[in-house]
C-alpha cells in the first residue's frame, strides 16, 4: 500500500506524518521543492504540538518523503488523499476552485484502480463534479472517487487523527473500501460507510450545528446580563436536561472565529439558495456571530467611555491555543477593530511573534505577558493558552492604571477568583 497526501499544509502535513506513524509508505506532495525540503527536514508550515517531531520520525524511518514532482508521487499511489486546506476569504466564502483545480491536475497520473479519497473542506456534489471531469480524460482507467470529511482540531490534531472517536468515508462501490480501509482500520475501530453525498454533507451539518449552538447559547448569555440572571447556571440547569445533555454547547463565551464553522455554514447557505430549499435559521447564524464579535469592545466602552488614547493588553494571538495560525482569528480582528477604534494596542502571544500590516506597524508585540498589563487601562484574555493560567495576577494589577480584565470564557476565573479591586468581567454574567 502507498498513498500519497496531496495538499500539505496543517491537514495535509498532520495526514502523512500520522500516516507514516503507522509504517505506511506515504509520500507528500508540496507545491514547490523548497516546501518538500523544510517538510523533509521535520519543519511543518505552522506550529502543531508534536508534529514537527513525527515529520523527522516518519523521514527517519523510511516511511515518509515529500516531493514537488507530481508524477512521481501520484503515479506510483494506491490511494491519493487530497488533504488542501480550503482557502476562505474574509467573509468566509471558499475558494472551492483552488482545490479542484490542484486535483484535476493529477488525473494525467492517476494509475488504474487507484483510489482518490477527499478530505478537504469541499461543498457537497464536489466528488461527483470530480467523477465527471475524471470520466472525459479517463482512457479506459478504474478510478474511484470517495470523500472522507477532517475531523481534525488545531491544537491536538495529531490525537484528533490517531485517536479518533469515528471517522465517515463517502463511497461508490466496495473497490475503494478495500483500498481505504485497511489504511483507515489502524486509526479508529469505528468506521461509518455511507454515500459519498452523506459524507460530504455530514461536515456541513456537523459544523453548522456546532455554530448554530454557540451562537444560541451567547444570545442567552447576553440577555442573561441585562436581567440579574448568570448564564453558568442556566447553563448547568440545561445540561441537566437529557434532551440537551452533559455534553452539549451550551458554555457561554467568544464568538466562533471564521474558517471551519462559517465556510460550512456558507456552503449550506449557498446549496439551500441553489436548490429552492429555505434555510432562515442557518441564514441568521452568521450575523449572530458578527455581532457577538463585538461583545469585548462593547464592554469595554462601557467601563472606560471612548476608547481613543486609552491603552488595551490582549493576550493571545493565535486561532486558538496550540497553534500558531492568525488566519481568521477572532484575535485578530478584535485588535483590528480597537486599534479603529484609537486606542493603543500591546499584546502577547507564546506562539505568534509578528503580525501582519498594517497591524505589525500600529500594535506593540510585548516580549513577556506580563508586559501587557504595565499601565493598561484593560487587559483582555483573547486565546486561552495554558501558561497564561500561571499568570501572577494579583502582583500585575497595581501596575494597570484601572484593573479591568474582560476574559469572556471565564478562562482564569479560579486564578482571579477572590481578587479584591479587580473588574472581572466575563460572558453571561451581571457585573
Amino acid at each position: 500500500m502507498k498513498v500519497c497526501v496531496y495538499g500539505l499544509y496543517h491537514l495535509g502535513t498532520v495526514t502523512a506524518a500520522c500516516l507514516a506513524s503507522r509504517g505506511i509508505a506515504t509520500i507528500g506532495l508540496a507545491e514547490t521543492a523548497e516546501a518538500a525540503a523544510e517538510l523533509r527536514a521535520g519543519t511543518a508550515p505552522l506550529f502543531e504540538p508534536g508534529l514537527d517531531a513525527l515529520l523527522r520520525q516518519g523521514v527517519q524511518r523510511g516511511a515518509l518523503d515529500f516531493t514537488d514532482d507530481i508524477v512521481t508521487a501520484v503515479s506510483s499511489a494506491d490511494l491519493v488523499w487530497v488533504s488542501f486546506d480550503t482557502p476562505v476569504d474574509d467573509d468566509d466564502v471558499a475558494d472551492v476552485g483552488y482545490v479542484l483545480d490542484r486535483v484535476r491536475l493529477a488525473f494525467p497520473h492517476l494509475r488504474d484502480g487507484a483510489v482518490v479519497l477527499a478530505s478537504s473542506q469541499l461543498p457537497v456534489g464536489s466528488i461527483a463534479r470530480l467523477e465527471r471531469d475524471f470520466a472525459d480524460v479517463a482512457r479506459a482507467r478504474r478510478v474511484s472517487f470517495a470523500c472522507s470529511p477532517e475531523n481534525l482540531r488545531l491544537g491536538s490534531a495529531i490525537k484528533a487523527f490517531t485517536e479518533a472517536e469515528r471517522v465517515v468515508i463517502g463511497i461508490r462501490s466496495n473497490d475503494a473500501r478495500k483500498v481505504i480501509e485497511p489504511v483507515l482500520q489502524q486509526f479508529c475501530s469505528t468506521l461509518l460507510w455511507t454515500r459519498v453525498e452523506s459524507a460530504e454533507m455530514v461536515k456541513h451539518a456537523l459544523n453548522s450545528y456546532l455554530a448554530v449552538s454557540i451562537a444560541f447559547t451567547n444570545e442567552i448569555a447576553s440577555i442573561c446580563e441585562n436581567v440579574a440572571a448568570d448564564m453558568s447556571e442556566v447553563e448547568a440547569a440545561l445540561r441537566l436536561d437529557p434532551r440537551i445533555g452533559k455534553k452539549a454547547y451550551v458554555r457561554a463565551g467568544a464568538a466562533f472565529g471564521g474558517g471551519t464553522l462559517a465556510r460550512d455554514v456558507q456552503f449550506l447557505n449557498a446549496v439551500a439558495a441553489g436548490h429552492n430549499a429555505p434555510a432562515p435559521v442557518l441564514k441568521a447564524v452568521l450575523e449572530s456571530n458578527e455581532h457577538h464579535k463585538r461583545w469585548v469592545v462593547r464592554h469595554l466602552t462601557r467601563s472606560l467611555g471612548a476608547l481613543a488614547g486609552r491603552k488595551i493588553g490582549v493576550l493571545g494571538l493565535a486561532f486558538k491555543a496550540g497553534t500558531s495560525s492568525i488566519r481568521r482569528s477572532v484575535a485578530i480582528e478584535l485588535i483590528e477593530e480597537l486599534r479603529a477604534a484609537g486606542a493603543e494596542v500591546t499584546v502577547f502571544d507564546p506562539k505568534v511573534s509578528a503580525l501582519p500590516e498594517p497591524l505589525a506597524s500600529s500594535v506593540a508585540i510585548a516580549g513577556t505577558a506580563n508586559a501587557v498589563f504595565v499601565a493598561s487601562d484593560a487587559v483582555v484574555l483573547a486565546t486561552e493558552w495554558p501558561e497564561f493560567r500561571d499568570i501572577e495576577f494579583a502582583s500585575l494589577l497595581p501596575s494597570m492604571k484601572r484593573a479591568l480584565l474582560i476574559d469572556q470564557n471565564a478562562f482564569a476565573s479560579e486564578q482571579l477568583s477572590g481578587l479584591t479591586g479587580l473588574d472581572y468581567i466575563v460572558a453571561g454574567k451581571v457585573r
